[in-house]
């Protein structure tokens, strides 16, 4: 059986990933992680070099205001905590996983999500969290398994008759077939 699809690994990349990008820009700014120095940061190919990768900078940057929860100016430490528990409990957009998970390595789970997007959103709140992923994967397993076994019914019933394509009656009546004929 194959694995069940399960996005925790996508939510974890994403955490990590930002985590990574806020420690190492962070570092290089002694006045904190601004909007000023996020861009200084994405245009210094030395700082860029240095980034393990630079998605989660531009993600920053691109939503620095919506980030900035208390609106210091400054995006902080618990405010990347927030934005992952948020991610985490009310779940990932569309535009988040093909901007985010890509960047983490996960381009086959990747690629799951976004085409199955709106049967994993239960909710259709445009959103899927990791339980909404997991669902969907115990409900996709679940009809392969239904199919596996409609396909074995079907295979089982057919040795009743043989090979012998020319009966046209019930599969209900199988044991009135006569074998002489």
């Amino acid at each position: 059986m194959s694995k069940r699809l399960d996005g925790t690994s996508m939510f974890t990349g994403i955490n990590s990933g930002f985590t990574n990008a806020f420690s190492q820009l962070s570092s290089q700014y002694s006045d904190g992680l601004t909007l000023e120095n996020l861009t200084e940061a994405l245009s210094n190919t030395n700082i860029v070099n240095n980034l393990n990768n630079t998605t989660f900078a531009s993600y920053m940057t691109n939503n620095f205001n919506s980030i900035d929860k208390d609106h210091d100016g400054k995006i902080s430490a618990s405010e990347i905590q927030d934005l992952m528990a948020q991610m985490a409990t009310q779940g990932l957009t569309r535009e988040q996983i093909t901007a985010l998970a890509g960047s983490s390595g996960l381009t086959s789970l990747q690629e799951t999500v976004l085409s199955h997007f709106e049967d994993i959103d239960k909710n259709h709140d445009g959103k899927v969290t990791n339980q909404e992923i997991q669902a969907y994967g115990v409900e996709s397993d679940l009809e392969k398994q239904k199919v596996s076994d409609k396909n074995r019914i079907v295979n089982n019933m057919s040795m009743f008759y043989s090979n012998d394509t020319k009966y046209e009656g019930s599969l209900l009546d199988y044991r009135y077939i006569d074998n002489e004929s």
